[in-house]
C-alpha cells in the first residue's frame, strides 16, 4: 500500500487539475449577458419593438438569490431555456469528468494502482471515491452561488432616437405574452432627458472600450460592469490584440421597463446601433478580425441604474 501512495496522489492530482481546468474554462467564458438588474436580474425583460423576441436573463451576475422569490421564467428544456434542462448526473459534472479522465489516462499510460484486474478495480474504486467527494464539494459551493430566477414587471415606454426618424420603421413581429410579476419594485416612466442619457452612454462607453480608457469606463459603469469589461480588455491584451470600436451610431431604441427599488432607479432599454467593431494587432495595427470599412449592426439590452444624487450608470448588458 505504501508503495502505491505516490502513484495514487500523482494520478489524483492530475485528475483534480484537469477537472478544475474544465470548471475554470466554463466559469471564465463570459457569454453575452452580464451585470445586475436588481431584483429583476434573473427575469427576462419584456419584449419591445426594437427587440421583439424575449431576451434570455442575465447569465453572469454578482446579485444574490432573493429568499422566497418565485421563479417566473417559463421552463425551456434547451439552450435557450437552461432552467428546464436535465440536471447532469455524477459523470455529467465537469470536475468529476476531469477526475475520471485523469485516472483513466494514468491507467492507459501504465501508471495503474496495481497489477492485474484487482489493481485496476482498486484504482477505479479510489478514483470513484475521490470523484464523489469532489462532486459533493462542487455542488455545495455551486448551490451557494446559484442565482434564483426572480420575477419581473413590464413597463413599455417609447424610446425613439433621432436616428430612428431618419430610417423607415420595419414592421415588428407580435411579441410573446408577458406576465408582469408582483411586488418587485414600482414602475415609473423615464423622461426624454433620461433617454438622451442612455443614448449618450451607449456611444461613450463603446468608444471608451475601444480606446481602452479605463477611467472613462469606470466613470460611466458600475464596479461590477467595470470588472467584466476590464477582464475582457485584459484578455485581449494578453492575446496581443485590441478591440477597436468607433463610429457608434444609435439606430433604434425602446425602454423595455423602468422601476424603482427603494431609492434606486433601474431602466432596461433595447438598443440597436451600428459601429465599426474590429480586432487589431497591438503591434502592427493590422485588422485581424472584422471589417474596418463596413459598420455592423448590434441589438442589445442595456440596463442603467441611478442612485440618489447621482447620474445613470450602466449596470448590465444582454445580447438580444
Amino acid at each position: 500500500m505504501t508503495s502505491r501512495l505516490p502513484k495514487i496522489f500523482a494520478v489524483s492530482g492530475l485528475s483534480l487539475a484537469m477537472g478544475l481546468a474544465l470548471v475554470t474554462e466554463a466559469d471564465a467564458r463570459r457569454g453575452g449577458s452580464f451585470g445586475s438588474r436588481g431584483a429583476r436580474t434573473y427575469q427576462a425583460a419584456p419584449p419591445t419593438k426594437t427587440s421583439p423576441t424575449q431576451t434570455a436573463p442575465v447569465q453572469r451576475s454578482m446579485t444574490e438569490r432573493q429568499p422566497g422569490a418565485p421563479a417566473t421564467a417559463p421552463a425551456r428544456p434547451n439552450a435557450a431555456n437552461p432552467a428546464a434542462a436535465p440536471k447532469p448526473g455524477l459523470f455529467g459534472n465537469p470536475l468529476v469528468r476531469g477526475l475520471m479522465l485523469g485516472g483513466l489516462i494514468g491507467l492507459l499510460l501504465g501508471h495503474g494502482f496495481g497489477a492485474g484486474m484487482a489493481g485496476m478495480l482498486g484504482g477505479l474504486l479510489q478514483i470513484a471515491a475521490i470523484a464523489l467527494v469532489a462532486m459533493l464539494a462542487f455542488r455545495f459551493f455551486a448551490s451557494r452561488r446559484k442565482p434564483a430566477q426572480a420575477a419581473a414587471a413590464s413597463h413599455n415606454a417609447a424610446f425613439r432616437s433621432p436616428f430612428d426618424m431618419q430610417q423607415p420603421v420595419q414592421p415588428a413581429a407580435a411579441p410573446p405574452t408577458y406576465a408582469p410579476p408582483a411586488d418587485l419594485g414600482q414602475d415609473f416612466a423615464v423622461t426624454g432627458a433620461d433617454r438622451e442619457t442612455f443614448e449618450r452612454l451607449l456611444r461613450e462607453i463603446q468608444e471608451a472600450f475601444g480606446r481602452e480608457d479605463y477611467a472613462a469606463i469606470r466613470e460611466r459603469t458600475t464596479p461590477e460592469i467595470m470588472g467584466y469589461l476590464a477582464e475582457e480588455l485584459g484578455q485581449n491584451a494578453t492575446a496581443g490584440r485590441r478591440n477597436e470600436v468607433r463610429d457608434v451610431k444609435m439606430l433604434e431604441g425602446d425602454v423595455a421597463e423602468a422601476w424603482r427599488e427603494g431609492p434606486v432607479d433601474y431602466a432596461t432599454a433595447a438598443l440597436r446601433y451600428s459601429s465599426i467593431d474590429v480586432m487589431v494587432d497591438r503591434q502592427s495595427g493590422a485588422v485581424v478580425e472584422g471589417d474596418a470599412d463596413r459598420p455592423t449592426e448590434t441589438t442589445e439590452l442595456w440596463t442603467f441604474v441611478r442612485h440618489p444624487n447621482e447620474g445613470w450608470k450602466l449596470s448590465a448588458i444582454q445580447e438580444a
